[in-house]
């Protein structure tokens, strides 16, 4: 069950976010507009990140989801009001965008935290595996649904979006776990030491601190995806539902690469095999930012999500392995922060340069300097770079 409610809400996550992306283009015509969509959807979680992981690690992580799951369904809903009624001004969608956020803020640490309760250490592997299978199966279906519902009325996307919400929310409720969450709090410590708590243990494991890095600026500079509307309308030259397509050729990639590792998931090089990843996903991003043809574009999507697949499955298992229990809810908040800086702050960053230059060229520009990243990670993060083996990993994040 926990699989299904993760598959609905990220449907309905995916489905919201790329209809917003179709619809502030459509009544603004600015890729700027765009991204105060990642910089509203960023904020919430980054302010709320010590809040947010106290409370993953202090309550019932289960009803901490459903709870952050049905606001999220609430200010979805009211975006499908909104666009139905014909009012919808930017101003009013980033509104709501930021009560989205606010609710994702909680929802995303618990959720995150929640896979290490329900199966056991040694299981935890495939299970990443399985969980992120789950994410992409809903990054194809959302965006698809999104493209089709939207070409037939803008408010459809919403809707459906909010049903999903729903019935997540209600999937929750029949998850199991295999243990209780224990508290963190310590005697005499106060609520905002605890909370900070997680941003210390990322600091003192230095290989969770590489991979978490890595992804951030990777992804960061690579945050082609948010331009994808311009791209496919001036570009391409594709309407919604080829829009919609294209943002599920992501999907597809990572999904397919998801399954792999499902069946077969790294076992051996896992540091040398994450910089590899990263690479194709520059080169990938490159790519989409050149061509001018669909089908080098649909590809070129294919390509790069499947190599970020492999980093998040990578970055995915490690943290569990390296981080007790008791603080995983904390660690999981500071970590949907620097995820939110890579994918929300990533799409604000690359509206921002490609109403500076083109949408082209700030993807181009966005692929090359995930490779510099590539680079320096290398040299910065030298035992990341020769981690071999999950198995081999402490408690403190080195290797044995």
């Amino acid at each position: 069950m926990f699989l299904a409610a993760t598959v609905l809400s990220t449907t309905a996550l995916i489905c919201q976010v790329t209809a917003l992306g179709k619809l502030v283009f459509d009544l603004t015509g600015r890729e700027l507009d765009i991204g105060w969509l990642g910089l509203a959807e960023f904020l919430p979680v980054a302010l709320l990140v010590a809040v947010a992981g106290s409370v993953a690690d202090r309550f019932d992580r289960r009803v901490v989801v459903r709870l952050g799951w049905a606001g999220e369904a609430i200010a979805t809903g009211a975006l499908a009001v909104l666009v139905a009624a014909e009012k919808a001004t930017l101003v009013r969608i980033l509104t709501l965008v930021v009560v989205f956020g606010v609710a994702r803020a909680f929802a995303n640490p618990a959720g995150r935290s929640l896979p290490a309760n329900i199966v056991e250490r040694h299981e935890l592997p495939r299970l990443a595996a399985l969980f992120s299978l789950s994410w992409q199966a809903a990054m194809i279906l959302g965006p698809i649904l999104a493209g089709l519902l939207y070409a037939l009325d803008p408010m459809w996307p919403f809707v459906v979006s909010t049903g999903f919400l729903g019935l997540a929310v209600l999937s929750m409720a029949f998850v199991r776990t295999h243990q209780t969450v224990a508290s963190g709090l310590v005697v005499g410590q106060g609520r905002m030491h605890q909370a900070i708590e997680g941003l210390r243990v990322i600091r003192q494991r230095p290989i969770l601190l590489g991979a978490i890095s890595l992804d951030l600026f990777a992804v960061l500079f690579g945050g082609a995806v948010a331009l994808l509307p311009v791209l496919a309308e001036q570009r391409l030259g594709v309407g919604a539902v080829g829009f919609g397509w294209l943002r599920a050729a992501g999907g597809i990639g990572a999904a397919l690469t998801a399954g792999v590792l499902a069946l077969r998931p790294i076992r051996r090089r896992v540091g040398p095999t994450l910089f590899v990843a990263v690479t194709i996903f520059g080169v990938g991003t490159i790519a989409l930012g050149v061509t001018r043809n669909y089908a080098v574009a649909f590809v070129s999507m294919l390509v790069l999500s499947g190599a970020d697949a492999v980093s998040v499955f990578v970055r995915s298992t490690l943290g569990p392995l390296v981080v007790p229990d008791e603080l995983r809810g904390r660690v999981a908040a500071v970590e949907s922060v620097f995820i939110g800086a890579s994918n929300e702050l990533g799409g604000f960053e690359s509206g921002l340069v490609g109403q500076w230059i083109g949408a082209p060229a700030a993807v181009v520009a966005g692929g090359v300097c995930t490779l510099a990243v590539v680079g320096t990670g290398l040299v910065v993060f030298g035992p990341l770079r020769r981690v071999d083996r999950f198995e081999d990993l402490r408690s403190d994040g080195l290797s044995a």
